[in-house]
């Protein structure tokens, strides 16, 4: 039996998911998929990657699997599921999602989001849709034009709502809330059990399963972590060679500001990297062309603010760089959580600046990382302590007591590796440019957790630079 039967999906929608790859549920989809399917109200937690939309939308299609008919008449298709989302790239990409799970299925779906016509969107609503997914601005806004009924909605899911609590909609959300029946189940995904959250579950919710299959604000296992200490003005050098000398053939480049994103773009532009942007003040078509881009491998750097750091579904994403660390340490997380999604591995970078420290310590405080700070042969921070100038040996010494040892021995098979390199090599290494940062430190093999053979230290990420 399928393993996705076995947890209650009827054949039209397990048959769907086998042609789209789907072999095994995920632990919140396992956890998630039975209960919702029996009707209960779901209060869920999981972290970024995990697969919480088909955990929300699989047993919700089931349960209206029972309304799915050819019929034409708009009346026959009423709404009947909700879910609402924070950002317009999230409730593009659950809807995207929807489209597959119900090929099986003669059910109606739309998406409702700002920043584009509403005509297409007035004509989906008029015509019927069972499904509706929306960010809560476009929806009121259907609402006070009266182009939408909510009274025969049966399921209303908040994905992201400690997300959209962020953003200020609280308010707005209530107000839906109140517009849609009492009997109905109610769904809430978050990243947090955040006191606010609690607040939102105990007033809309009838006595909730709770689900949560991962510590929150914690990092995937699967994601290699470096933190590099460097002066703000060479950050963008640095970030070129890195780009460069870990032949990432795709990343995201997070910033904390359109501004910063807009001149990181440009400068990767000039130094002839097919580079793009997306922030909030992009029109919604120019998005989502980007996105698709990326999501196609024809852009290689995706250059992005906060609005991307959540609800992009990328598939083996190998890299993330954080340019600048971000204002949230929660951000962090949903920021790294772009890679090393559904099992797969990755590595994220962040570039600390000398500003940038207490934010560091806050996200080793939330995260529970024992995170070692990291330097680059060529790109030492001036700012880096009074000792910043001394030698290999007198920096390891000053590590801190936790990661020393650790380190110590990685630098012994780090030195023991480069030996062994430079023996093989011969006379080509004398040959090579030694003015040259990424000859100097050689490259990292992008995603080589992947191979049986012994996984390769990263050589251009200095390991034995702990932060006092």
């Amino acid at each position: 039996m399928n393993p996705f039967a076995s947890l209650g999906l009827g054949s039209e929608i397990v048959s769907a998911l086998t042609e789209q790859g789907y072999e095994n549920p995920t632990p919140i989809q396992a956890a998630a998929i039975p209960k919702a399917l029996a009707g209960h109200d779901l209060l869920a937690a999981a972290q970024t990657g995990t697969g919480k939309t088909a955990a929300f939308m699989l047993p919700s299609l089931e349960r209206l699997k029972r309304y799915a008919t050819s019929s034409t008449s708009p009346a026959m298709h009423p709404v009947r599921m909700l879910v609402l989302t924070p950002t317009r790239e999230l409730a593009d990409q659950i809807d995207q999602n929807v489209q597959g799970y119900i090929k099986n299925l003669p059910l109606r779906h739309t998406v409702l989001f700002g920043g584009v016509n509403m005509d297409k969107q007035i004509a989906d609503l008029r015509a019927g849709c069972e499904i509706v997914v929306a960010t809560v601005g476009r929806l009121l806004d259907h609402v006070k034009q009266k182009n939408i009924n909510l009274n025969k909605v049966e399921i209303v899911v908040l994905d992201e709502a400690d997300r959209m609590l962020d953003m200020g909609f609280i308010d707005d959300i209530r107000k839906i809330m109140q517009m849609l029946p009492k009997p109905r189940q109610t769904l809430l995904f978050s990243a947090t059990f955040a006191p606010p959250i609690r607040k939102l579950a105990k007033d809309f919710m009838n006595a909730p399963e709770i689900v949560e299959v991962a510590a929150q604000n914690t990092t995937s296992a699967n994601v290699e972590q470096h933190i590099i200490a460097v002066d703000a003005l060479k950050k963008r050098n640095l970030l070129e060679r890195l780009i460069v000398d870990l032949q990432m053939n795709q990343v995201i480049v997070f910033c904390k500001t359109k501004q910063s994103v807009d001149q990181v773009t440009r400068d990767l532009v000039r130094r002839n990297l097919a580079a793009q942007s997306i922030h909030g003040d992009k029109s919604q078509q120019s998005r989502l062309e980007t996105l698709n881009a990326f999501k196609e491998g024809s852009l290689r750097v995706l250059v992005a603010t906060d609005v991307a750091a959540r609800g992009l579904d990328i598939a083996e994403l190998p890299f993330v760089i954080n340019y600048e660390l971000p204002t949230q340490p929660e951000d962090y997380v949903h920021r790294i959580g772009r890679t090393g999604r559904a099992g797969a591995d990755g590595v994220a970078i962040s570039l600390m600046d000398k500003t940038e420290q207490k934010m560091f310590e806050a996200i080793k405080e939330l995260t529970g990382n024992d995170l070692a700070v990291e330097r680059i042969e060529g790109f030492e921070p001036n700012w880096w302590g009074s000792d910043a100038d001394s030698d290999t040996a007198a920096d390891t010494q000053a590590a801190p007591t936790r990661s020393r040892g650790s380190d110590r021995n990685r630098s012994e098979r780090n030195n023991r590796s480069e030996r062994n390199e430079r023996n093989e090599r011969g006379d080509k290494s004398q040959k090579a440019d030694k003015t040259d940062p990424g000859v100097a430190c050689g490259t990292i093999a992008g995603r080589s957790r992947r191979s049986r053979r012994e996984r390769q230290p990263c050589a251009l990420l200095q390991p034995n630079f702990g932060a006092k």
